[in-house]
């Protein structure tokens, strides 16, 4: 009988459902290749293309360096700046991969170990750390997220940071994108990328940190505010030594250094949020952010749209020393907290309307209200529309503030308008030094603390001059060939002719020498208003500003004979300028604050050339700075010789105003000219006496010790030599002019 084979199924043929299994693995593989190059191609959301790869931009701070290669301060939306690789602690790189990623020098991009890892983790609830390499975090700090992703969105975005991830391995090597990592992250307070951080934190350079502070950086990267050395030590601590552990377990370090080195406590003893406030030179730093924002909506990139000073990451290479800048923030700080704001309390202390020198109460309560109007409180009510009562009823109420004063900032309970009388109390200052033949700008303090007071009495400011404003008139007189320093002219005082047909005779305050003939050495040495009464009738105020002019001077002048003593009102800025002409022979140079600017590449965009021009000859030049010399030797600025001991040759100018409002010295040697101005924000706010409140003993003092300050350091090669003398032939230069050059001065001949 015959007999019927059983009947084969789909589900007992082997061969066939492998097949379905292969059709099943490669459609799979088919749909992840098309998933994947849809990725690529950007089907499913814009991806990074070759050039941007290629040139990743961020936002990278504008950098300002000194002369001496320092950063100043950086311009910013992101105080961020690059460092390679060869610009960081070996530290740093070790310290990173032990902690983020152990494999880095194995994958490419990214890890599947890890991956496989988190897998694992997620089926058995077991999470042993995360699958992402520093590349894909690289990724992702390069071209971010977004915000409010839904589930979907966020896997899509995972994967295009893969791809993202693997094409930066293609294109840079493990070194390049250690550096971008480091420099693209946040280490919180203000500081993004590892330059910031390293000045912020350590006030370092990244190749200068240490091993701790290397692991304590790196550290922080994982949450900058959970792990903050400032705010949560313990946490930092811990997190710190967690990556010490690391280092030691991948060998990058023994186990006894990880012993020591876990005991090192924090030191945040050089911890300082970078901004505008803060750093050396934050006046020349205000300064030059107006004039860089003015330029750079002048000058275009590649791409044709304008520089961006907080984006661009601009390099702007300074003629600022920060030795000398220091020297000078250090002198004003020395002399006006330690020696002459306390002088000027006790001066005025138990006087009724201490620190006005005023009688009329209204005339005080006008001031204020005129401060008050002033403010940025003021402007900001004003703007949400309070009436002035309202807003004069809200700066009489206490409120939480942090005020100025020089053992530091105190936080207090004070009505707004307490406080702006309690500012009425600081005596300003300024200062600016040029190097004399470049007209390079070498120091500028333009007040006491930016973070305080934020009018720069440097450049912004106009106020009289008093006796510095004498060279001009002294300069066009031995221009004109008549006269020399040791030109002799009748002591007496003289009057000139007004237009108004009345006569203007100015007084001196003091009474040597009266009726004798005497030197124009002598009378400049002892700021003699009456010689310079004589000199402006001789040559009239238009040719006096027409000097003016010539060596620099660009604020309106009055063309009136009082301006031989100083009524007008000049910026600082303008005359250390004019001042410079004499060291430089009679060539006058504007300041010059920038030498050149690069890009982010590296590329220089712009260079800076002096700007100059002949103001006299080069030995009319000579005889001012003999004429000037005399200030010093026996004049007015004596105290350089007998109280600070400089025995140099230098020469200067003393300067004090009407009520010793304003007080000057003009100190010039061979290779700087450096200006000093002191006095209150209200002119009505000075000391009562000329004894007290004159140039020689408020300004000067500060030039004596910034400059004892630049001598004292050999690295900056300022010369204690002698002016150099012309060759000129036909011209006597020796000026031994006459008896009274031995003679000290009383120092009270400076004022109007």
């Amino acid at each position: 009988m015959a007999t019927t084979s059983p009947k084969k199924t789909a589900k007992g043929n082997p061969s066939k459902a492998i097949k379905v299994l292969w059709i099943v693995f490669g459609s799979l593989m088919a749909f992840l290749v098309l998933f994947f190059f849809g990725i690529a191609k950007g089907l499913f959301g814009e991806m990074p293309g070759f050039d941007e790869l290629e040139n990743p931009q961020t936002n990278l701070a504008t950098e300002i360096i000194s002369a001496d290669g320092e950063l100043l301060g950086t311009y910013y939306v992101e105080n961020r700046s690059n460092a390679h690789y060869s610009d960081l602690s070996p530290y740093l790189p070790q310290a990173l991969v032990s902690i983020e990623d152990a494999r880095f020098e194995q994958h490419s991009g990214i890890d599947e170990k890890a991956l496989l890892r988190v897998a694992f983790g997620v089926l058995t609830g077991r999470h042993r750390g995360g699958g992402s390499t520093i590349t894909q975090q690289l990724a992702k700090n390069l071209f971010p997220r977004g915000e409010n992703l839904n589930t979907a969105k966020l896997v899509i975005r995972k994967f295009q940071e893969w791809i993202t991830a693997t094409k930066l391995e293609h294109n840079y090597s493990k070194e390049e994108i250690i550096a971008m990592y480091l420099n693209t992250v946040s280490f919180g307070h203000n500081a993004f990328g590892i330059r910031s951080a390293a000045k912020t934190f350590f006030d370092k350079d990244p190749k200068d940190l240490t091993l701790e502070e290397s692991a304590l950086l790196v550290g922080v990267v994982n949450a900058p505010t959970r792990f903050s050395p400032v705010r949560n030590p313990e946490r930092a601590i811990t997190r710190r030594n967690l990556a010490l552990q690391q280092m030691a377990h991948y060998g990058y370090i023994t186990d006894s250094v990880y012993d020591s080195v876990s005991q090192i406590p924090i030191d945040m003893s050089h911890f300082g949020v970078l901004d505008h406030n803060s750093g050396q030179a934050t006046y020349f730093r205000e300064y030059l952010r107006a004039e860089l924002m003015e330029w750079a909506n002048s000058h275009t990139r590649a791409d044709g749209k304008p520089y961006n000073i907080y984006r661009d990451g601009l390099k702007i290479y300074t003629t600022i020393d920060s030795r000398m800048q220091r020297y000078a923030e250090e002198a004003v700080k020395e002399f006006m907290g330690g020696d002459l704001q306390p002088s000027f309390y006790r001066h005025w202390k138990g006087h009724k309307n201490a620190p006005f020198a005023l009688n009329d109460k209204d005339e005080i309560d006008h001031l204020l209200e005129t401060s008050m109007k002033r403010s940025e409180r003021y402007r900001l009510l004003k703007i949400a529309g309070l009436s002035l009562d309202s807003i004069k009823a809200a700066f009489n109420k206490p409120v939480e503030m942090t005020v100025f004063s020089w053992k530091g900032p105190i936080d207090t309970l004070m009505t707004p308008m307490d406080s702006i009388r309690y500012y009425k109390w600081f005596l300003q200052a300024g200062l600016m030094s040029i190097e004399s033949n470049t007209g390079h700008v070498k120091a500028y303090v333009g007040g006491l603390d930016l973070r305080f007071f934020k009018y720069d009495h440097v450049m912004q400011a106009r106020r009289q001059v008093g006796s510095t404003f004498k060279p001009f008139l002294y300069a066009l007189a031995m221009q004109e060939g008549e006269y020399t320093p040791c030109t002799r002219i009748p002591n007496i005082q003289y009057s000139i002719l007004l237009p108004n047909g009345k006569f203007w005779e100015p007084s001196n305050t003091g009474g040597k020498h009266v009726g004798e003939e005497v030197s124009l050495k002598w009378a400049l040495a002892q700021s003699n208003n009456w010689i310079s009464a004589y000199l402006m009738n001789r040559f009239g105020p238009e040719a006096v500003i027409a000097m003016a002019r010539r060596m620099g001077v660009e604020s309106p002048i009055d063309a009136v004979p009082s301006i031989c003593l100083g009524v007008c009102d000049l910026k600082l800025s303008e005359m250390v300028g004019a001042m410079s002409t004499f060291a430089n022979k009679g060539v006058y140079i504007k300041p010059m604050f920038i030498t050149k600017i690069e890009d982010r590449n590296g590329n220089v965009i712009a260079r800076f050339s002096p700007e100059e021009s002949e103001a006299m000859s080069e030995v009319t030049a000579y005889k001012m700075i003999e004429l000037m010399k005399g200030v010093v030797q026996s004049g007015t600025g004596i105290r350089l010789r007998y109280y600070y001991n400089f025995n140099n040759p230098i020469a200067g100018k003393t300067g004090t105003t009407q009520r010793q409002s304003d007080g000057y010295f003009m100190g010039i040697t061979p290779d700087l000219t450096t200006g000093v101005w002191v006095g209150a924000e209200d002119r009505s706010v000075h000391f009562r006496s000329i004894q007290l409140g004159q140039g020689s003993r408020t300004a000067l003092p500060i030039w004596a010790l910034y400059m004892r300050k630049v001598y004292n350091d050999p690295s900056l090669k300022i010369s204690k030599g002698d002016f150099a003398k012309p060759v000129a032939p036909d011209v006597d230069l020796n000026f031994n002019c006459d008896q009274y050059e031995t003679e000290e001065s009383t120092e009270f001949q400076d004022e109007f």
